[in-house]
């Protein structure tokens, strides 16, 4: 005995429209569009199963305050794409500028963009540095803090919010070493932003506090570097 079917379903959809064709009757464009709308076999279907899937994931990666992030500077949505073409290839996103010039902004909105496009695969752990390092140090648990470095190191995207602004020792360079030479090694794409520009012959840098072994590392993993530019915006300024 054949099993019912529902109706509605692409399978006595596509049998109504041969019937239909054999009585000379055309089936109107929005009827097959709305078929294959809800056909688990089509392509589009899955794109954005695995979009809303990643957005929900992204949700709830993000604080409220940065729930309506989009991406909006040219270099930030070309990395964000490339993200999404090739994992391996993306390299690390790196925005500096004062506070308050949008660079966390962006940054959630790259990741916004990469979930937004459907992609295969999308784990996301997004943190600051100072609650980073926070976790990291020794307690009492024992493995605890390893097992936490392990997970910032092989998460497909991280994001290392305002790199640079906690207090430097030997410790906080050796966590950030070992964290980025991961990444490094793996080709695992980072966003990371920081108050410090990348090199300042003036004053202090991102790379007086990271160190030698992790700038060289960032030099190279760094494909795209946004200075962000302009006034505070939490104090009524715009960013450029």
């Amino acid at each position: 005995m054949a099993e019912p079917e529902c109706v509605g379903s692409a399978r006595s959809m596509r049998r109504l429209e041969r019937i239909l064709a054999a009585k000379g009757i055309q089936v109107s464009d929005s009827a097959a569009d709305d078929s294959s709308e809800e056909n688990p076999g089509d392509r589009g279907w899955h794109r954005r199963a695995r979009a809303e899937y990643a957005l929900n994931r992204w949700r709830t990666a993000t604080p409220p305050r940065f729930s309506g992030a989009e991406a909006t500077i040219r270099e930030v949505t070309a990395w964000a794409d490339r993200a999404l073409a090739d994992n391996s290839a993306a390299g690390a996103l790196l925005l500096t500028g004062l506070t308050g010039t949008g660079k966390t902004h962006q940054a959630y909105g790259a990741l916004r963009r990469i979930a937004a496009g459907g992609p295969d695969r999308f784990e996301l752990i997004a943190v600051n540095s100072a609650d980073m390092y926070g976790t990291l140090r020794p307690s009492q648990v024992m493995g605890a803090a390893e097992r936490e470095l392990r997970k910032l190191s092989e998460v497909q995207y991280l994001l290392l919010d305002d790199l640079g602004t906690a207090k430097t020792s030997e410790w906080t360079e050796e966590v950030t070493y070992r964290l980025i030479n991961y990444r490094y090694n793996h080709c695992l794409p980072t966003i990371i932003t920081s108050n410090l520009p990348a090199r300042n012959d003036n004053g202090p840098s991102l790379t007086d506090f990271v160190g030698a072994r992790v700038a060289s590392r960032l030099a190279e993993m760094v494909t795209s570097l946004v200075p962000m530019i302009g006034a505070d915006r939490r104090r009524g300024g715009r960013a450029a």
